[in-house]
């Protein structure tokens, strides 16, 4: 049986493909950051939360650990950090993440532990990202 004309349209592939902006893609400048032992994609006048940072609040904070700078039209990757990058960020306050529960449990034991856990959270404002001195964003 072959397959009739209406069925091999659905299948074949539409020559129309999402722009990269349109699939969420950041079409300004950005940086990777390593802190708290984690990585993070900054874009500037956005708020992060972070692992609690010692400082108080309205603080700067500066990231030296830049793994890559992208000023929205090239590209700059670091082996491992870029070198003269720097990332400002202000403390906007400081947070509690959201409670989790931890519960453990022994079946056919009767042993039964429950403990709940909030974050230390900092929620910082990007200020600035710089490469070199110059601002890009």
């Amino acid at each position: 049986m072959s397959p009739t004309p209406e069925n091999t349209s659905q299948n074949t592939p539409t020559a129309e493909q999402p722009s990269p902006a349109a699939a969420g893609a950041p079409t300004g400048p950005y940086a990777i950051v390593e802190t708290s032992g984690q990585q993070f994609w900054l874009q500037p006048n956005r708020y992060y939360d972070l692992d609690r940072i010692a400082l108080e609040v309205d603080g700067t904070l500066t990231i030296d650990n830049v793994l890559l700078v992208n000023d929205g039209k090239t590209t700059t990757l670091g082996q491992p950090y870029v070198k003269g990058a720097t990332v400002e960020l202000k403390v906007m306050a400081h947070r509690r993440g959201t409670k989790i529960i931890v519960y453990k449990m022994r079946p056919k034991k009767k042993t039964r532990r429950k403990n709940g856990h909030r974050q230390e959270l900092t929620r910082v404002m990007v200020e600035s990202i710089s490469v070199s001195g110059k601002p890009i964003a």
